[in-house]
This record gives C-alpha cells, sequence and structure tokens, in this order.
C-alpha cells in the first residue's frame, strides 16, 4: 500500500471518533444522557442526592440515595425495584456540607 491510503484511512478514523466525542457532547447538552447528582446537601440546596451506585450483575443494581438526613437503599431489577433498608441514619459528619466550618 502507499503513503496516500494510509493517509486516507488515519483522515477517516479521526472523522469517526470526531463525531463519537460530538454525539456524546449533544447527548449531555440536551440531557438525553442520565444525571447523576453524587454529594450531600451543600450549596445546592437539593434535598434528595444519589451517594452511590454498585451494579449488582447485567439487570440489578443497588442504589444509596440520601434525602434529608435519612438514607435508603434499593434494589433496582428489570422486572421490580426493592426497598432494601430504609431510614438509615447517616454516618457522623456524613450530613455536614463540605468546605465550610
Amino acid at each position: 500500500m502507499e503513503l496516500g491510503a494510509y493517509m486516507q484511512f488515519i483522515v477517516a478514523l479521526l472523522f469517526v471518533i470526531g463525531l463519537i466525542f460530538l454525539f456524546a457532547y449533544v447527548a449531555k447538552r440536551f440531557g438525553l444522557m442520565a444525571r447523576v447528582t453524587i454529594g450531600t446537601k451543600g450549596a445546592t440546596g437539593k434535598r434528595l442526592n444519589v451517594v452511590e451506585i454498585m451494579p449488582l450483575d447485567a439487570r440489578r443494581k443497588l442504589i444509596l440515595i440520601r434525602r434529608d438526613d435519612k438514607e435508603h437503599l434499593i434494589l433496582l431489577g428489570v422486572e421490580h425495584d426493592v426497598v432494601i433498608e430504609q431510614n438509615i441514619p447517616l454516618p457522623d459528619g456524613a450530613g455536614e456540607p463540605q468546605g465550610r466550618s
């Protein structure tokens, strides 16, 4: 193969990679991607936060959510969702906003 064929391949590859990044940016910009807010109440003033997500397998995942001063553990599945534990008290210092004294 000659040099022109290699250059054509590289340009086509860069074009496809650019399209992938462009699609990801557009999806994020217009809200097509799932939003997860992880953190404490802090300056945003939100009462509900996703603390942690742990996939168990391809169909199920555990989600720990925080509402006000309580945490709730939820199992999300394909056919049904189950509250595993609710009203879990926060660990010491977990409910305080970070960076403030």
